[in-house]
């Protein structure tokens, strides 16, 4: 069984708006998650998170403290992910239309209040009541749903 994947999030607020970005390469998926992604050897988690955020959204980050740590799995494949979620503050640039991630992945993105996020799928379950609020949170194993 593979040994579980590290990723880092970016749980960036501006003006009551949380970003978010579409979770699955699958465009017609109504996923959502904090943009991030899989971490790479030799990179610290907020220099993996700075390139992450630059290639989903174009904009550019500074990471500040961890906020959540989420994990989930699909157990008929053996998948697993463990995620650190950190805050982050936007230094430059601005959400484009015409911004494309280079893997291909990310194809929307949008930043939502938190009762916006109410009528959309969003995971992890516990990121809005992390995002709007203080403090920091853990989220157990959660099943991974399909997009």
């Amino acid at each position: 069984m593979p040994e579980p994947r590290l990723a880092v999030r970016a749980v960036i607020v501006e003006d009551g708006r949380l970003l978010l970005v579409n979770a699955f390469r699958d465009a017609a998926s109504a996923l959502w998650c904090a943009p991030g992604g899989g971490v790479e050897t030799h990179a610290s988690l907020p220099e993996n998170l700075m390139r992450e955020v630059y290639e989903e959204t174009g904009l550019v980050i500074s990471v500040g403290a961890p906020c959540l740590v989420n994990e989930f799995h699909a157990p008929e494949s053996g998948f697993h992910q463990v995620e650190v979620f950190f805050r982050c503050r936007l230094v430059s640039g601005a959400l484009r239309d015409d911004w494309c991630d280079p893997e291909g992945v990310v194809s929307r993105r949008s930043w939502v209040t938190r009762e916006e996020m109410a009528a959309l799928r969003v995971k992890p379950d516990s990121l809005a009541r992390v995002a709007f609020a203080r403090g920091m949170g853990y989220d157990p194993l959660e099943r991974l749903v399909s997009p």
